[in-house]
């Protein structure tokens, strides 16, 4: 690596803490809070490039998202509505900027990654992304920001493999249903099944031409440690290896966690550190090294900000 590249970049927006879902909400600014203090606590945050993010072009979300699907989200917050119809997801009027921020911090750190200015990069946003389909707003998702990332480092034409590796507690289906007909994208997911959304069984594996390009690894209530980190070099680094990713996104829930509310595993602090360093692994050996990781669920202050304290530790030693 030349040596005015910088190692590991750090990507956030304060008005990604203006998002409000109300009183008592699990997915609340707290989270991210949590998570900067952490990492300046830690000096953490002083070793990365820190990047404030800039908001996604208009046109970068609509290779995702329904152009429908983005004006309702915006028109919501605008006529103060508190709801989004499908039912579970909160907004306020500063919801959809914040989105569009989480969503344009994605884009910024892939390119940074891709064009060599970073090695890697942690994206700290809310709201999250993974649950959030085209046309839908779902589980406390608005915008898919990491489908954003990966359609633009295709659209962009320098690369033809992307992998995306998701162990949000809860599974992916906006990420899956995105792409599951496109064999570009390989989608791999560990999640607590069954659990919300109710998708995410070993049966789906993509639709088409994008069969076998979708791996669900669904993981029993109670597992901890030994089985993430079994079902994640067993099945999923090898299907990676397979697949030779120039690019690896990380849809980084923490809530499989043993002290989260929204869950029933039992992975630690230090677990998820091993599962960072085995991704940085297959990342080093397949994509040089581009890896972005972006913060999804994790409901427990101290076990997330714990949590993203060892997974950007191994980042800035991978």
């Amino acid at each position: 690596m030349h040596p005015s590249v910088a190692h590991t970049g750090l990507v956030t927006h304060p008005r990604c803490l203006d998002h409000y879902p109300g009183p008592g909400h699990p997915e609340r600014p707290e989270r991210l809070a949590a998570v900067l203090t952490r990492l300046e606590s830690s000096g953490l945050a002083a070793e990365m490039a820190q990047l404030r993010a800039p908001p996604a072009p208009p046109a970068r979300l609509t290779a995702v998202h329904s152009r429908e699907h983005l004006q309702a989200m915006e028109q919501a917050g605008a006529q103060g509505r508190a709801m989004l119809d499908s039912g579970d997801t909160y907004v306020c009027d500063a919801s959809f900027e914040a989105a569009v921020l989480a969503a344009g911090g994605m884009l910024a750190a892939v390119d940074r990654v891709l064009d060599g200015r970073w090695h890697n990069a942690f994206v700290a946003v809310r709201p999250p992304g993974h649950h959030a389909e085209e046309s839908t707003a779902m589980g406390f998702c608005l915008i898919n920001h990491v489908a954003v990332a990966a359609r633009h480092l295709l659209d962009a034409g320098h690369l033809e493999r992307v992998a995306i590796v998701d162990w949000d507690v809860h599974h992916g289906n906006g990420t899956q249903h995105l792409f599951e007909h496109d064999p570009s994208v390989f989608y791999a997911s560990l999640h607590q099944y069954p659990h919300y959304p109710g998708t995410g069984a070993a049966r789906e594996r993509g639709l088409g031409a994008g069969e076998g390009t979708t791996l669900n690894c669904p993981m029993d209530a109670g597992t901890g440690d030994a089985e993430w980190l079994d079902a994640l070099e067993r099945c999923v680094l090898p299907a990676l290896e397979d697949f030779r990713p120039q690019f690896v996104l990380v849809s980084a829930g923490f809530d499989a966690h043993a002290d989260d509310p929204l869950s029933g595993t039992r992975v630690s602090v230090q677990g998820y550190r091993r599962m960072t360093r085995a991704v940085a692994d297959l990342a080093r050996r397949s994509a040089g090294g581009k890896l972005v990781t972006l913060l999804e669920g994790g409901y427990h202050l101290d076990a997330l900000a714990r949590s993203i304290e060892a997974h950007v530790a191994e980042l800035l030693e991978s």
